[in-house]
């Protein structure tokens, strides 16, 4: 892990909360940092948090600082995973939608992507999900599916996200199959 340059992107799922502890795990661990929120998961966990478990800016803003963040941050990375990913952001991931930092990071980046779902039971299970789900499989991403629990909303069924333990050790594993700096 050590010196090894990842993106995390984490959305607006109640789940973010947990983001704060995959990232301060790979930093721990050596890698290089970089998050990306979308707005909505600014609502759940503060961008401060992530920029002082990372020891980096985190991007939310589609124009901020650089003249192609979303490029830069692309470039410098060798993997790329969202947790909490949401129903949206599978979809936009899915149809190749971009329309903020997040999503046009996503779409610029050229290494692996995994990606952790979480959602509500049942919009895990909506046929437009699956087909999302399908359609980034094809495409090479790896999902990390949710475990069953206990969910926020108080349902139990599937559309936790998967634990940061679980995340941090398939990030290791890929990136252990990969020559350092690809």
């Amino acid at each position: 892990m050590k010196g090894r340059e990842l993106i995390i992107g984490v959305t607006g799922g109640i789940a973010a909360y947990k983001s704060a502890a995959l990232v301060s795990r790979l930093v721990q661990a050596g890698a290089g940092v970089t998050v990306v929120m979308t707005r909505s998961a600014t609502q759940l966990v503060g961008p401060k948090t992530f920029e002082a478990l990372s020891g980096r800016p985190v991007g939310v803003e589609m124009f901020a600082a650089g003249v192609h963040p979303h490029i830069e941050m692309a470039d410098r990375a060798e993997l790329m995973c969202v947790a909490p990913a949401t129903a949206n952001i599978l979809a936009k991931a899915a149809a190749g939608l971009a329309d903020d930092l997040l999503s046009t990071t996503l779409l610029a980046f050229a290494g692996p992507l995994l990606l952790a779902p979480a959602m509500n039971s049942r919009m895990w299970e909506k046929p437009a999900v699956r087909r999302n789900v399908q359609q980034l499989r094809d495409d090479g991403a790896i999902l990390i599916d949710p475990e069953e629990g206990y969910l926020s909303c108080g349902a139990w069924g599937a559309g936790r996200m998967a634990s940061p333990e679980t995340i941090y050790e398939i990030i290791r594993k890929t990136l252990a199959s990969m020559p350092a700096g690809s």
